[in-house]
């Protein structure tokens, strides 16, 4: 069965048929890492409350979990206003990031503290 064809009109997919998909833990907001979904990969995240996601280097799919055994539970999928990016609100078992670290975004902090208009901090 594919993707609701509701669902499917909304997507504003790149050239080659992938949306955005924001992991973010359900409970805190923690934002935990970004996968690529296409139509197949919504439609068996919506069905099975496992995230699945489309693998740009491998050019398969991969269910969250299934070889790590960090698995994403999905509590919640929005889609954002444009239809261009997915929020996938989970509840992650163990790491999220394949380096081993809960989040994807813990490594490389850019800004601490947001600039205020005229550069002061």
């Amino acid at each position: 069965m594919p993707l609701d064809p509701a669902v499917a009109a909304r997507l504003k997919r790149t050239s080659d048929g992938l949306v955005p998909a924001v992991a973010q833990q359900h409970d805190t907001g923690e934002v935990l890492m970004l996968g690529w979904m296409d139509d197949e990969a919504l439609h068996r995240t919506l069905t099975t409350g496992r995230a699945t996601y489309w693998s740009r280097s491998r050019q398969e799919y991969w269910v969250k979990g299934e070889t790590s055994g960090h698995v994403q539970w999905v509590k919640e999928v929005r889609l954002d206003c444009d239809g261009d990016t997915l929020l996938v609100r989970v509840d992650q078992e163990g790491a999220a990031c394949h380096t081993g670290d809960r989040t994807c975004f813990d490594a490389d902090l850019l800004l601490a503290e947001p600039v205020r208009p005229g550069g002061a901090p």
